[in-house]
C-alpha cells in the first residue's frame, strides 16, 4: 500500500494551504475564537474550490474523488485551525444528506452549512435521546422529533442538522431545519472556541426522512469510522503545525550563545514529537485508505488512529508550550489555540481509551 501524494494530490494539498494561508492567518482565527465566531457569510467561499463535494460522484454534482483526497484537506485545515464547518458538514452530515438531491444541492453550493447531531447528556452517541411522534406512516417521509441532543459541532453556523431519532422499528435518520419552529438551538461551553458546540431541542419540529431504520444504523455506523478517519488527520495537522513553531522557536532562541535547539533534553523532545507524529500519519492514512475502499479494517483502523494521532497531538502541543518557555504559556501565542483542538479531537466521539477498548473488543472477541 503505497501513501506517496499524487500529483493531483499533492496540487490539492498546496492549493488548500494557499487558500488557509491567505485567508485565516493565525490572527485571523483568533479574532475569529475570541469574537462571536465564524461567519457562515464566509462558507460559500469553500463551496466554490469545491471542498464541499471532494467525494461526491461528478453525476451528482460533486468531484468525483474520494474519502482520501477529504483527508488531503482535512489535514490542511487541521495545521491552519480553519473555524469553519467543514468537519461538521462534509465528514458528519453529508453522507446522510447526500440521499436527498434537493439537500445535497444546497450543501453542494455553500448554501446550507449542515451538522449531526447525536450525542446524548452525557457524551454517548446513541440514537435513544429523540423519538418521532405519531403519524409517521410508510407512505409519509415528514415526521415530528422530540428530544434533545448535545455537543453539536458547528451548530450555531448550520442550515440543515441531521438527527438520529427512534421510531417503531429501530432508528431512522432525519434532516431538520436548524431554525425550524419548535426546535431550539443554544451554545455550550467549550475548551476550542473555533469549533464550538452546541445543545439542540425539538419539541415537535417537523423533520424529512433521510434514511430508514434498514439502512440508517449501518450509516451511521460508517460516518463514524469517516469522523475518526478525519479526526485522526487533522490531529496530524495540528501536531505538524506546532511541531514547525517548536522546531523555528529551537532554531532562533539562543541561550549560553547558541541555539536551544543544540541543547539534547530540547532536540530529543523535538525528535519524539516527529516519530510521533509521522507515525500517527501513516495510521491516519491507513484508516482513510480502509474507510474509502470499504475494507472489513475500517472500523479498527479508524478507532486505532484516531487514539493514537489525537494522543500524539496533545503530547506535541504541550512539548511545544514547554520548548517556548513562558512565551508559550501566554494568551498572545497561538499554542494554546493548537493545544485546545487537540483537546477538543481526543474528546469527540471517545476518548483514546474509548478508541483502544473498540480495537481490543475487535480483537479478543
Amino acid at each position: 500500500m503505497n501513501f506517496t501524494f499524487s500529483e493531483e494530490q499533492v496540487m490539492l494539498r498546496d492549493s488548500a494551504r494557499d487558500f488557509l494561508a491567505a485567508r485565516y492567518p493565525i490572527e485571523k482565527v483568533a479574532e475569529i475564537a475570541d469574537g462571536d465566531g465564524f461567519d457562515p457569510a464566509d462558507w460559500p467561499a469553500v463551496a466554490e474550490l469545491g471542498w464541499t463535494g471532494i467525494s461526491v460522484p461528478e453525476d451528482a454534482g460533486g468531484a468525483g474523488m474520494g474519502f482520501l483526497e477529504e483527508m488531503v484537506v482535512i489535514e490542511e485545515l487541521g495545521r491552519a485551525l480553519y473555524p469553519g464547518p467543514f468537519f461538521s458538514t462534509v465528514v458528519l452530515a453529508l453522507p446522510a444528506l447526500q440521499r436527498s438531491p434537493e439537500l445535497l444541492e444546497r450543501v453542494l453550493t455553500g448554501e446550507a452549512p449542515a451538522t449531526l447531531a447525536w450525542a446524548g447528556p452525557g457524551g454517548e452517541f446513541t440514537s435513544d435521546r429523540v423519538s418521532v411522534g405519531a403519524g409517521f406512516g410508510d407512505e409519509d417521509d415528514s415526521g415530528h422529533l422530540f428530544g434533545m441532543t448535545l455537543f453539536v459541532p458547528d451548530l450555531a453556523q448550520a442550515s440543515l442538522v441531521v438527527v438520529p431519532a427512534m421510531v417503531d422499528g429501530g432508528m431512522a435518520l432525519w434532516a431538520v431545519e436548524a431554525d425550524a419552529e419548535k426546535s431550539d438551538r443554544a451554545p455550550l461551553p467549550t475548551v476550542d472556541t473555533t469549533r464550538r458546540l452546541g445543545s439542540f431541542s425539538l419539541e415537535g419540529a417537523e423533520a424529512r426522512l433521510l434514511a430508514g431504520p434498514d439502512e440508517a444504523g449501518m450509516l451511521l455506523e460508517s460516518i463514524r469510522d469517516r469522523a475518526l478517519a478525519a479526526l485522526a488527520a487533522e490531529a496530524v495537522g495540528v501536531a505538524s503545525r506546532a511541531l514547525e513553531l517548536s522546531v523555528e522557536h529551537a532554531s532562533t532562541r539562543e541561550q549560553f550563545g547558541k541555539p536551544i535547539g543544540a541543547f539534547q533534553m530540547v532536540s530529543a523532545e523535538l525528535a519524539d514529537a516527529y516519530v510521533e507524529v509521522e507515525q500517527a500519519r501513516s495510521l491516519a492514512y491507513w484508516a482513510a485508505w480502509a474507510v474509502a475502499h470499504g475494507s472489513p479494517d475500517a472500523p479498527v483502523a479508524a478507532a486505532g488512529a484516531k487514539a493514537y494521532a489525537a494522543e500524539a497531538a496533545v503530547r506535541t502541543c504541550e512539548r511545544a508550550i514547554q520548548v517556548h518557555g513562558g512565551i508559550g504559556f501566554t494568551w498572545e501565542h497561538p499554542l494554546h489555540r493548537y493545544y485546545k483542538r487537540a483537546l477538543w479531537i481526543a474528546a469527540y466521539l471517545g476518548w483514546p481509551a474509548d478508541q483502544r477498548e473498540r480495537v481490543a473488543a475487535s480483537l479478543l472477541d
